[in-house]
């Protein structure tokens, strides 16, 4: 049988459990509000809207930047390609003209040593001088043989060459007729001396060659 001393003893025991079991970490002030975490969800949604609103903006406006620069592009690349091709033909243009003195001062010099190989010293005048002059004009002729090589060694390396049209068919894009002559034992349109040298630069006619040409009869 309990005494009142151990009832009593119980009972503060016991009010004691309850008073801790109030300050436990489950008391009725820390449980979650309902409420409150609605409100806190629906303003975490609509925070995650608007970013994903900000977001895709953000990717509408790099899009809308990324297709100007591809525009951009694409003309400062067909600017560039017209830049070139507009360079190359300017550039191919001073060439042909600065080709086509050079084989001006070619002809000049290949006419004068012709005249020179075409050369016959008088006897009858200048004699006390003759193999003096004889001397001086081998030498000169010897000296524009020697610049002619030079020039065609240069015009070769610019990829310059002449046309070969002697004793070919006269043909319209390689040639141009200065004179005709009439020799029946040869076939028309054949080409029967040369004039002029014409050239080629690279594929391409430098200069016309002109020529005189065959016609079996006259009329």
């Amino acid at each position: 049988m309990s005494t009142d001393a151990q009832k009593t003893a119980l009972l503060e025991e016991f009010q004691g459990y309850l008073e801790q079991s109030n300050t436990g970490p489950f008391s009725a002030p820390d449980q979650p509000d309902l409420y409150t975490l609605l409100s806190e969800l629906t303003g975490l949604k609509t925070e995650v809207k608007a970013e994903s609103r900000q977001f895709k903006n953000t990717l509408d406006t790099l899009s809308s930047a990324l297709e100007t620069v591809q525009s951009d592009n694409k003309f400062l690349s067909a600017e560039l390609d017209a830049s070139i091709q507009r360079h190359a033909r300017q550039h191919t243009d001073a060439m042909r003209s600065m080709l086509l003195e050079m084989v001006d001062i070619y002809d000049r010099l290949s006419a004068g040593v012709d005249i020179l190989q075409n050369y016959r010293p008088v006897n009858a005048l200048f004699k006390h001088s003759r193999k003096k002059d004889v001397r001086f004009i081998e030498r000169y002729k010897e000296g524009q043989i020697m610049s002619i090589r030079r020039f065609e060694q240069l015009l070769h390396s610019h990829q310059v060459r002449a046309i070969d049209c002697v004793g070919k068919l006269f043909d319209p894009l390689l040639m141009s007729v200065l004179e005709i002559d009439y020799k029946p034992a040869l076939e028309k349109g054949i080409v029967l001396e040369e004039l002029r040298k014409g050239f080629f630069y690279k594929d391409q006619v430098l200069r016309l060659a002109e020529v005189k040409v065959n016609k079996t009869k006259a009329g």
